[in-house]
């Protein structure tokens, strides 16, 4: 692959809601950005020229090790083929992961192998979405864009209950010293008031090293150590949430290698909305009962048992002329995998994820919507591939870490289609209230 030198960021993350909210947080820094949904080829980085960074929404979130590795090392090698100056590996802002489920560390050991930092950078808070990172303890929000309480990630009502990776250690270095080998270091608070260029001095074999966060001024000197570090190696890799986006744009804001998108256009009312939630969030089930309440038509999955070729097996659906129905009536419609109990955890992600997007595709192919919603990081970046979409690009922000974009697809009646990802800890009560409205 050619290299493009004007290729600021190239990052790889974990699920498609993660990815749209990285996606959001250099888009706002002024990078032109798209985001792809399989790793582009030189060809298809052309079909969008001028670009200052690119992502690919991956799923390796929901992978075993083994098929994280299958897909992480190629699509690494791509990535650095590419001539990005920084290629940053997109996690939730919230680590969750194991040892056994869309585990950091061997995504970790994945870029080491490919990049070959001495030292590989983690950061682990984010602001900007209620994530801080003190003495390598992670804090998190009840909720992103909400006036929820703090708490310790192992403490916290919803991440330390997780159905699949669910957070029991709140000290990061713990936590991802279970998933990788390799030592792990610390630049706490009270290092980073020191000079920059001696954040390291007391580094000595360990090859990662975890980066607190509190506020946007250790972003900012956070995003000026990132970008010398890349100066003096040519290419960095990276790991952590899209605080990474947002240490860098902010650097980049104030050295005027970029300058900030502070006006976006005004989103206007979309209705009949359609929204899909694999999500089994508190904060999306507060959602989903705010909006049922104010009309949303609510539509659960539904597990039906059969006997099949070789024995008793599944299926999983809903009624897809219901849906039309009332979408033709003008009603929007939710529909929600939250009485889906039975799936096999190993598979959930996949099969309710792929189920929610073929739905969605055979509607968006009877009726033309503007608008539609999706809920949940894990189910996402299967839905997001059953609808055949291919690429993304942000058209507003509307909710904090879940901007509304613009869907690309080779299907004409996805093609145009704007789309909004949701992880399951973004928004507050209304939250589907304002993407009908858009404001």
């Amino acid at each position: 692959m050619s290299k493009k030198k004007n290729i600021l960021l190239a990052f790889y993350g974990d699920d498609f809601t993660g990815s749209t909210d990285a996606l959001e947080f250099i888009s706002r820094a002024g990078a032109k950005t798209v985001l792809f949904t399989e790793t582009p080829t030189a060809d298809h980085l052309r079909s969008f020229p001028g670009l200052d960074a690119f992502g690919v929404a991956g799923k390796t979130r929901a992978l075993s090790p083994a098929g994280m590795e299958k897909i992480l090392v190629p699509a690494f090698e791509q990535l650095k083929a590419t001539g990005a100056k920084h290629v940053h590996y997109k996690v939730c802002s919230t680590f969750d992961s194991s040892p056994a489920v869309g585990s950091i560390g061997k995504a970790i050991d994945c870029g080491a192998m490919v990049f070959g930092n001495k030292v590989i950078p983690v950061l682990g808070g984010m602001p900007a979405l209620g994530r801080y990172c003190v003495f390598g303890n992670l804090f998190a929000k009840m909720g992103i864009g909400s006036n929820g309480k703090i708490y310790r990630i192992d403490k916290h009502p919803s991440m330390s209950k997780h159905p699949v990776t669910p957070m029991n250690e709140g000290d990061l270095r713990v936590h991802l010293g279970k998933q990788t080998n390799k030592k792990i270091g610390l630049i706490d608070n009270v290092q980073q008031h020191a000079k920059k260029k001696a954040w390291l001095d007391h580094i000595t074999d360990e090859e990662i090293v975890l980066f607190d966060a509190m506020n946007e001024d250790q972003m900012l000197k956070i995003g000026e150590w990132l970008d010398t570090q890349q100066k003096k190696h040519d290419q960095l890799f990276s790991v952590g949430g899209s605080g990474i986006e947002m240490a860098l744009g902010s650097f980049w804001n104030k050295k005027n290698v970029l300058k900030p998108v502070t006006s976006w256009p005004k989103p206007k009312k979309a209705t009949p909305l359609l929204v899909l939630s694999g999500s089994c969030s508190p904060v999306t089930k507060n959602q989903i009962e705010d909006a049922i309440a104010k009309g949303f038509v609510e539509i659960p999955l539904e597990m039906e048992t059969f006997q099949g070729g070789s024995g008793e097996g599944f299926s999983i659906g809903a009624s897809v002329e219901k849906i039309l129905s009332a979408l033709r009536r003008n009603q929007s419609v939710i529909i929600h995998t939250g009485n889906i109990r039975e799936v096999d955890q190993s598979t959930s992600a996949r099969t309710l994820g792929q189920t929610l997007g073929y739905i969605a595709k055979r509607v968006c192919e009877e009726i033309r919507l503007k608008r539609i919603v999706i809920a949940g990081g894990d189910t996402s970046s299967y839905a997001a591939r059953a609808m055949e979409i291919d690429a993304v690009e942000m058209i507003a922000p509307l909710v904090t870490g879940a901007p509304l974009c613009k869907a690309y697809s080779k299907n004409e009646k996805i093609n145009g289609l704007q789309v909004n990802f949701k992880g399951g800890q973004v928004g507050d009560q209304q939250y589907f209230g304002v993407m009908l409205h858009g404001e």
